[in-house]
């Protein structure tokens, strides 16, 4: 087998590229009218932390560009669901947080997206969703050291 093209890791990833693109094609379509995937995602996340984060951290956390954070913030600025302010200390900085408003459009959406979720986890099964996990997450840390190292 040679190290130009191994088998297994194009299916591996061929299988993790797919399962991506059908996630987040069932993700956006239940999610309450004018939010996106990116938009959920930051919501979601501030939400899990209940702590401000600055809009560098977000972009670092998703893995995007700051410009790209800065948009996906001013649109969840607009629908009120985030607040961003100033640094006291460091007039350069801001901090964001979900605002209740925000808080109430992630149960929402979160509240559409499980029942999806849960007929999946139970159609394939409890015990194998465990079993992945770890892989998943294993495959997870490696590519982010790959991306961080830059190799």
């Amino acid at each position: 087998m040679s190290e130009q093209f191994d088998p297994l890791a194009a299916a591996l990833f061929s299988e993790v590229f797919m399962a991506d693109q059908l996630a987040r094609n069932v993700v956006s379509r239940v999610l309450p009218k004018g939010m996106e995937l990116s938009h959920f995602s930051v919501l979601n996340h501030l939400a899990y932390l209940a702590e401000e984060r600055t809009p560098a951290q977000l972009a670092a956390t998703f893995h995007v560009t700051r410009g790209a954070m800065t948009n996906t913030l001013s649109k969840l600025v607009w629908a009120g669901h985030v607040h961003i302010r100033p640094d006291w200390d460091d007039a350069r900085r801001k901090f964001v947080s979900i605002s209740p408003a925000g808080k109430s459009a992630r149960d929402a959406a979160f509240a559409a997206l499980m029942p999806v979720i849960t007929d999946i986890v139970r159609d394939i099964g409890p015990e194998k969703i465990r079993q992945a996990l770890p892989v998943m997450r294993e495959l997870r840390a490696k590519l982010e050291a790959v991306g961080q190292s830059g190799r």
